[in-house]
């Protein structure tokens, strides 16, 4: 097996709060956005906590995928980490239409052993907005997350 894989650093920000404040909603998107890399899931583990945020991990035969949500300030933080064939950058898709993010941040690195000496930055980008119907104000925000 190869021990080279694509590790993606992703800052969604401009999210709806209520899908970051639904743990089993976040559960949904993850796998979704694990099957759309082409990974085999193994397994997950999700916890909602309290007054709000989601934190979870999708274990993969090929590495895992990892969030943690900030509903308050309308953020997530997400780690795709992927071995072999995977196509992590689709995951990365999934997670942006799903969260409904205004703008995304996303940092490609390579790794495992191979040519290159490390860890090897191949784009680091930010995705600016995208338009979205009804963005939320804080006002807004702060009642989605007393009714979730």
């Amino acid at each position: 097996m190869k021990t080279t894989g694509q590790h993606l650093l992703v800052e969604y920000r401009g999210c709806d709060p209520a899908v970051l404040n639904d743990q089993s909603r976040i559960e949904a998107l993850m796998r979704e956005a694990a099957q759309a890399a082409r990974a085999t899931i193994v397994g997950t583990l999700f916890r909602r906590f309290s007054p709000h945020g989601v934190s979870g991990v999708v274990v993969v035969e090929e590495s895992h995928l990892s969030i943690h949500t900030w509903p308050e300030h309308g953020y997530a933080a997400v780690d795709f980490y992927t071995c072999g064939d995977c196509l992590p950058r689709e995951a990365y898709e999934v997670l942006r239409e799903g969260l409904a993010a205004r703008t995304a941040e996303i940092m490609t690195l390579e790794r495992g052993q191979s040519a290159w000496p490390g860890i090897r930055v191949r784009e680091h980008v930010c995705d600016r907005a995208r338009p979205r119907a009804g963005r939320l104000s804080a006002a807004a925000r702060t009642a989605a997350l007393q009714t979730v």
